[in-house]
């Protein structure tokens, strides 16, 4: 990696652990924003699926996939604090040491709330809006979403973020919008088809889940999914791309 992207990676780190301390507010705001973003993606991608579920589940599966792209593209162009991207440049740049492990943690923390609370908003009002009649689709995937065994799941999670995080690297690196845009939708939908997994969608599917399937889903199994996705997703994003990128540089 050129030190000059090292240097790029490294002041967005700096950057947001400032705007964290300086304007706590804004940032949060943005975090939430990063959340209604997934949950649009999210919507898009179920209502795709479940529109082609009886008729060919493989194409609904494929499109689903590039069209929750649309989260990753909108966090890039419009602006917002996604947790897993987070992973990636906070970790990035504590390993540059321009950022310290507590800040890192911080804004890791306030991402991962704020994120959830915006998955939160948008995911009732969408299940209010009557949910365009996907109901049956959530009941139907949702049991073997959170039957995963607990190793599938994790390496899931840390191949998950990995996608994730190159999306985020190449929107950062990538300087036209068409090359971001191709970028982004190839690194997205290659982890939502191959079904890995994302602990913010996860946030948005639960959520969802549980106010749309009869009888809800199990709390102890979603919490669970929870804490072993996010781990992975940590990993993925800060220890198998970020330390590697860090590394491999021209000034090392």
């Amino acid at each position: 990696m050129p030190y000059d992207d090292v240097q790029k990676f490294s002041e967005a780190a700096v950057n947001k652990a400032k705007l964290l301390k300086e304007h706590p507010g804004k940032y949060f705001l943005r975090a939430v924003m990063a959340g209604f973003f997934i949950v649009v993606a999210m919507i898009f991608s179920n209502v795709v699926g479940n529109t082609f579920q009886s008729t060919d589940p493989a194409w609904g599966k494929l499109l689903g996939g590039i069209v929750f792209a649309i989260a990753v593209l909108l966090i890039v162009f419009i602006g917002a604090e996604l947790f897993t991207g987070n992973n990636l440049v906070m970790a990035f740049g504590a390993f540059d040491k321009k950022v310290s492990w507590t800040q890192v943690g911080k804004v890791w923390l306030v991402s991962y709330i704020g994120n959830f609370v915006g998955c939160l908003i948008l995911s009732v009002i969408f299940v209010l809006a009557g949910a365009s009649g996907t109901a049956d689709y959530y009941a139907g995937f949702i049991g073997n979403k959170l039957s995963i065994p607990v190793g599938e799941m994790f390496f899931r999670a840390i191949l998950c973020n990995f996608f994730v995080c190159l999306a985020v690297a190449c929107g950062m690196k990538c300087k036209n919008e068409v090359a971001k845009f191709f970028m982004i939708v190839l690194c997205i939908s290659g982890f939502v088809v191959a079904g890995f997994e994302h602990c913010i969608a996860n946030m948005a599917t639960f959520v969802t889940a549980a106010l749309l399937v009869p009888g809800g889903i199990s709390l102890t199994a979603a919490l669970k999914s929870m804490v072993i996705v996010t781990i992975g997703n940590m990993i993925g994003g800060g220890l198998l791309l970020a330390w590697p990128l860090r590394m491999m540089s021209a000034d090392k």
